[in-house]
C-alpha cells in the first residue's frame, strides 16, 4: 500500500475504488470538469444527496467508479468535515484516508497535516490523465464550512449567509489577461528555452489563476509585493489552488505594456533569466492586471516542477549526499537514510506549511524527538535542522553548512541515521527539515 505526502500522486487501477475515512466525520465529493466547476447540484454528493452518477455515500465511505460518471467528468474531489458542523477539524482525532481497490486490496493511504481551525478538508482527488485515472493527496483547509466549499466549486448555496464581499467590487475590477493555451506568450518563452536546449513548459490553470489573483492584487495596492492586500503569499495561493509543486520561481514586475517587453524585462539579468530558462519548469502561469489609476501594468509569472513521489525521493537522497559529503570531508562516516525518520522529517515540513508556523516546536507541543518516536523511530539521539525559502537540494545544505549551529548537527559523529522532509507552500515558499538519529 502506498502512503502517499500532500501533492504525491498514483495511477489507479481500473474498476470502483472504496474510499473510507472512519472517525466522527462527514464524507462528500464534488464532481467536476476539466474547468473545476460543477455541472449542478447533483455534481455534489453529501449526507443530504448520497448518490451521483458513479460515486455513492455509505456512512464514513464513498465508493466511485470512474467509469460511469456523467460525460465531461474529469475530476472527482473527496471533502472530509466534522459530523458535529462547526467543529474545527483540529479537535477531532487525526483524519485518516483509505483506498480499496476493486479486488479488496488495499490502494494507499493519505494522512493529512493536522489541521487547527479549518472546518473542511479538500482531502483528495481523482482526476483523470490521458485514458488513465490518478488519485492526488491534498490536505487543503477550509475555514467555512462546506458552503464555501461548494461556492468555490460553482454551487449555488441559498440557504447559508451571504458570502463577505469580495476584497475588490466587480464594477471595480479591472480587466484581467489569461492566457490561453496559444497565448503568444508561451511561444517566445519556449523559443529561448529551446535555444539553450530546455525543454517546453505550459500553462498550468492553477499556477495562471494564482498569478492572476496576485497581480490583481498587486495592481489594487499599486505596488509590487510578494503578500496580496488579504496577507497571503504567492505560494500560499498556488499550494490553497491545488499545485504541489517541488520547485518554484516566480516574476513580479511592473512596467511592461506587451508579452514580449515582459519576457525581454524576465531575461534582462542573469537571475532572472535562470528562472525562465530552468530546464526542471515544466508548468508556467502568467497573467496582467493595469492599475485603474495610473494605468501601470502589473505582471505575475509563475514556473513550476510538480510535486511527485519521484521528485521528492530525488530530493531528499541529494540532501543526503550532500550532507554525507560534508561528513566525507571532516572524516566522519556517511550517514544511512532512515525510512522512519524520514516520514517524521516529512510530516514536520507539511505540518509548517499546513498550519503556517517556523518551529522546531509545533503548535501542539511536539518536539523533534516526540516525532520521530510517533514514527516509530527507536534512534536514542535525535537532532533536527530545519529551513526555509531556499528553493534546491545544494542551496538548503550550504546554508546549513554556514550556521554554526546546524554545521553541528551535520557534523556530529553520534549521529548515524537521516531522514529528509520537504513541502512546499506557506510564506516562504518552501520548508526543509532534517532529521538525524544515532
Amino acid at each position: 500500500m502506498n502512503e502517499l505526502v500532500a501533492g504525491g500522486n498514483l495511477p489507479l487501477p481500473d474498476g470502483t475504488l472504496t474510499l473510507r475515512v472512519p472517525g466522527p466525520f462527514d464524507l462528500s465529493v464534488l464532481i467536476t470538469g476539466d474547468g473545476g466547476k460543477v455541472a449542478g447540484d447533483a455534481d455534489f454528493v453529501f449526507y443530504n444527496q448520497p448518490a451521483a452518477s458513479g460515486a455513492r455515500l455509505s456512512g464514513d465511505t464513498i465508493t466511485v467508479d470512474a467509469r460511469r460518471l456523467r460525460p465531461g467528468a474529469s475530476r472527482v474531489t473527496v471533502v472530509v468535515s466534522p459530523a458535529e458542523p462547526g467543529t474545527p477539524l483540529g479537535r477531532l482525532p487525526a483524519v485518516a484516508l483509505q483506498v480499496i481497490g476493486p479486488r479488496g486490496e488495499p490502494v494507499a493511504r493519505f494522512t493529512p497535516p493536522r489541521p487547527a481551525h479549518e472546518t473542511v478538508l479538500l482531502l483528495a482527488e481523482i482526476y483523470r490523465r490521458g485514458p488513465a485515472w490518478k488519485l492526488r493527496a491534498l490536505g487543503q483547509g477550509y475555514a467555512d464550512g462546506l458552503a464555501g466549499v461548494a461556492r468555490d466549486f460553482g454551487l449555488e448555496v441559498a440557504d447559508d449567509p451571504a458570502p463577505p464581499p469580495p476584497r475588490v467590487p466587480p464594477a471595480a475590477s479591472p480587466p484581467v489577461h489569461t492566457p490561453p493555451r496559444s497565448d503568444p506568450f508561451l511561444g517566445l518563452v519556449n523559443a529561448a528555452r529551446a535555444r539553450v536546449g530546455a525543454a517546453p513548459v505550459r500553462f498550468d490553470p492553477r499556477l495562471t489563476d494564482a498569478a492572476r489573483a496576485h497581480a490583481a492584487g498587486m495592481a489594487a495596492r499599486g505596488r509590487l509585493g510578494s503578500e496580496g492586500p488579504d496577507g497571503v503569499s504567492l505560494h500560499q495561493r498556488v499550494a490553497a489552488g491545488g499545485y504541489a509543486y517541488l520547485t518554484v520561481g516566480e516574476h513580479l514586475v511592473s512596467g511592461p505594456r506587451t508579452p514580449a517587453d515582459f519576457l525581454d524585462h524576465c531575461l534582462g539579468d542573469d537571475r532572472s533569466r535562470q528562472t525562465v530558462l530552468d530546464p526542471a519548469y515544466v508548468h508556467a502561469g502568467v497573467a496582467h492586471v493595469p492599475d485603474g489609476r495610473t494605468g501601470d501594468v502589473f505582471w505575475t509569472a509563475l514556473w513550476a516542477e510538480p510535486l511527485t513521489p519521484q521528485g521528492l525521493a530525488r530530493t531528499a537522497a541529494d540532501v543526503l549526499a550532500l550532507t554525507n559529503g560534508h561528513r566525507a570531508a571532516a572524516g566522519l562516516r556517511p550517514l544511512a537514510p532512515d525510512a522512519r525518520l524520514a516520514a517524521a522529517a516529512q510530516a514536520h515540513s507539511a505540518d509548517m506549511v499546513a498550519r503556517g508556523f517556523y518551529s522546531h516546536t509545533a503548535p501542539d507541543g511536539s518536539e523533534p524527538w516526540h516525532r520521530a518516536a510517533a514514527a516509530g523511530s527507536t534512534r536514542r539521539t535525535i537532532g533536527e535542522n530545519i529551513a526555509c525559502g531556499q528553493r534546491s537540494a545544494a542551496e538548503v545544505v550550504q546554508g546549513w553548512m554556514d550556521s554554526p549551529g546546524h554545521r553541528a548537527n551535520i557534523l556530529k559523529p553520534a549521529f548515524t541515521h537521516l531522514g529528509v522532509g520537504f513541502a512546499g507552500g506557506g510564506p516562504a515558499g518552501t520548508y526543509w527539515t532534517q532529521l538525524f538519529g544515532g
